[in-house]
């Protein structure tokens, strides 16, 4: 065997070692992609259901109105841990960090507006008498 051929061999082993540890990008792009759309399904669930409170009677949501919310939830939530599972089984943490931090951030600031809006719609409650 001569010693140039042990030499290629060489690099082709820390080339294909090199190859595995290096990051999916075309991956981690799709699980961004997840997360942005999985975080504009939670705002727009949010946006419905503070439209649904204005316009409903007694700010009650409908069913119909709240599987409509429910669903947007849980699609968004099934979406985030898909992605954020394929970001950890192929080490970019990274990318996972970021994404989920920024998940959360939004969707804090989304449940702030929630609730501020919650609180200046509800109604104030009258006292009640009671008959004898």
């Amino acid at each position: 065997m001569r010693t140039y051929d042990r030499g290629v061999h060489a690099l082709d082993v820390l080339a294909a070692a090199a190859a595995a540890n290096s990051v999916n990008l075309w991956g981690a792009l799709g699980c961004a992609v997840a997360y942005s759309a999985s975080l504009l399904a939670t705002l727009d669930a949010f946006a419905d259901l503070i439209l649904a409170r204005g316009d409903s009677p007694a700010g009650r949501l409908t069913p119909g109105v709240g599987l409509k919310f429910a669903s947007k939830l849980v699609a968004a939530a099934i979406a985030v841990i898909a992605a954020a599972i394929v970001l950890a089984l192929d080490d970019n943490w990274f990318a996972f960090t970021t994404l989920t931090i920024a998940f959360v951030v939004v969707v804090g600031i989304g449940v702030i507006v929630l609730l501020r809006h919650s609180k200046a719609t509800a109604p104030e409650h009258a006292p009640t008498r009671t008959g004898g």
